[in-house]
């Protein structure tokens, strides 16, 4: 049986990100990136509510304190939803009009995981930022450098290693995290090029699956653990760009996407729609949430 695919709601995203499946079980979480918007959406009514950060921001976690980890322009902060109060933590240690932070992901250890992207660079240009991890005791250190736009982070529950997209060079790299080291035996998981698409966001299920929005080929792909496409299943979006698992049983994807993100365009009827992707016949995992001091 085909999945069946709904629109959730009646918000339209210049670049729709970040989707999570909230820890209380009842709502889903997104982020438009270009307006600093951060909205907090009932899946089964429709009601939703939103929260503004200074755009462009990247990406948000949870905080085990109620709090939101957000990561803004080159900065991360703390954010709580009640007051709207936004306490600055770290700030990464490159700045660029064309740099700033993207994708995150809370740690199993309770850290903050998140990446760069430096766009507009010259051919040869090497690309400012990295790969930066924000630990629990609000301490910023960058673990990995090279990369042109970082999305995805995600951490696999079958082998433990962290899978890292570079969006603009359409690979996933896979690395070892070591608690004291860092990252170490970096590895290109897969190459989607063959796919018509570089990878963005990222999730996995219980099964080890790799799913990925494939953001210039208008569909969710779903690798195996050795790296071969299992599934692919077609979004009537022209830039699919993040998901995540949710709904009963974490079983239904959430999918966020572009309008309008300042390089990707798309004008159908429900490009910068959140949709829900229902019987895909798998299941996903509850989000990490962060536990970073403030």
């Amino acid at each position: 049986m085909a999945p069946r695919i709904d629109r959730i709601g009646t918000i339209t995203t210049d670049l729709g990100e970040c989707p999570l499946w909230a820890p209380d079980g009842r709502s889903l979480w997104f982020m438009d990136c270009r307006r600093g918007a951060i909205y907090r959406i009932d899946p089964v009514r429709g009601e939703a509510a939103s929260l503004t950060v200074p755009p462009p921001a990247g990406s948000f976690a949870f905080n085990d304190d109620g709090r939101l980890v957000v990561a803004l322009k080159e900065a991360i902060a703390l954010l709580d939803p009640g007051s709207g109060e936004l306490q600055s933590l770290a700030n990464i240690d490159d700045s660029h009009p064309n740099l700033r932070l993207n994708d995150g992901t809370a740690m199993p250890d309770g850290s903050f995981v998140v990446g760069t992207m430096h766009v507009f660079r010259a051919d040869g240009e090497p690309p400012l930022g990295g790969l930066y991890r924000l630990a629990v005791d609000g301490t910023l250190g960058k673990l990995e450098r090279g990369f042109g736009v970082v999305n995805g982070p995600r951490v696999s529950p079958v082998d433990g290693r962290l899978y890292v997209c570079d969006s603009s060079r359409r690979v996933i790299v896979s690395y070892a995290i070591d608690p004291d080291a860092g990252l170490s035996d970096g590895r290109i998981f897969v190459d989607t090029s063959a796919l018509g698409s570089a990878p963005d966001g990222c999730c996995f299920d219980t099964a080890g699956g790799l799913w990925t929005a494939l953001v210039h080929g208008g569909a969710l792909g779903r690798f195996d653990r050795d790296g071969r496409l299992s599934d692919r299943i077609a979004v009537p979006l022209a830039h699919p760009t993040a998901l995540c698992f949710g709904g009963p049983g974490l079983e239904d994807l959430f999918v966020t996407s572009i309008r309008d993100s300042g390089r990707l365009r798309a004008d159908g009827p429900l490009d910068g729609a959140l949709l829900r992707v229902r019987g895909v016949g798998y299941r996903g995992l509850p989000a990490p949430v962060c536990r970073i001091a403030g």
